[in-house]
C-alpha cells in the first residue's frame, strides 16, 4: 500500500457543510482516490466542514481576504500556506468565494470545482446552492446534474471535465432536486479528481 508521503496532496476549499469534502475523505480511505487530503481551507469560521476535517485529523485554515491589507497580499499568503503543505491539487467543494488570481496562477490546471448544474447553464456569480436548483425549476428544465470543471479567474468558467445528468421530476422542489444532484456529486467528484491526478485529461492548451 502506498504511504501518504508518496501520494499527491490535495487542499479542499469549503464554505459550509462539507459533504463533498466528506465524500473525498471517504474516497481516499476506499482507494477510489489515491491522494492525501492534507489541508482544508474554509471561507467561514463556523463551517461544519471544519468539524469533518478535525474528525479526520486534517489540518484546517480559515481564509478571509478582508483580514489582509490588500487582496494581493491575501493571495500571496494563501499560496505560501499551500506551498508549506506541499499541496499538489486544489478541490473546491462548496467554496463560495472567487479564488485569488495568485492561487489560480500557481496551480493552473490543477484546481477543480464541482457545480450543481449542467454548466455552462446556471453558472456564474450568485449561482450556488439552492439558487441553482430554484433557477433550474423556474426554467422548467427536463434535466439538471453536476459538473466538474477546471477553475480559472472567472466563476464557473473553466473547461468542463465531466458531467453527470439527473432527470428533473414533475413534483421536484429545490430540496428534492438538490438531494439527487448531491448524491451524484459525491460519486463523480472523487473519480474525476483521480483521473486528473493520473493525467487522463488533455489540458495542455
Amino acid at each position: 500500500m502506498e504511504s501518504n508521503e508518496s501520494k499527491p496532496k490535495i487542499a479542499v476549499f469549503i464554505s459550509g457543510g462539507g459533504s463533498n469534502l466528506q465524500s473525498l475523505i471517504d474516497a481516499t480511505k476506499t482507494g477510489i482516490l489515491s491522494a492525501e487530503i492534507a489541508l482544508v481551507v474554509s471561507s467561514k469560521r463556523k463551517a461544519y466542514g471544519l468539524e469533518r476535517a478535525a474528525k479526520a485529523g486534517i489540518e484546517s485554515f480559515v481564509f478571509k481576504i478582508n483580514k489582509y491589507p490588500t487582496p494581493e497580499e491575501a493571495g500571496k499568503e494563501l499560496v505560501g500556506i499551500l506551498h508549506d503543505h506541499d499541496i499538489d491539487y486544489i478541490a473546491l467543494a462548496g467554496y463560495l468565494s472567487l479564488l485569488p488570481p495568485e492561487v489560480v496562477r500557481a496551480y493552473r490546471n490543477r484546481i477543480v470545482n464541482i457545480h450543481p448544474a449542467l454548466l455552462p447553464k446556471y453558472g456564474g456569480k450568485g449561482m450556488y446552492g439552492h439558487h441553482v436548483h430554484e433557477a433550474v425549476l423556474a426554467a422548467h428544465e427536463k434535466e439538471s446534474g453536476a459538473s466538474v470543471h477546471i477553475v480559472d479567474e472567472i466563476y464557473d468558467n473553466g473547461e468542463i471535465l465531466e458531467q453527470k445528468r439527473v432527470a428533473v421530476l414533475p413534483d421536484d422542489t429545490p430540496d428534492s432536486l438538490a438531494a439527487r444532484v448531491l448524491e451524484q456529486e459525491h460519486k463523480l467528484y472523487p473519480r474525476v479528481l483521480q483521473k486528473l491526478i493520473k493525467g487522463e485529461y488533455n489540458l495542455d492548451k
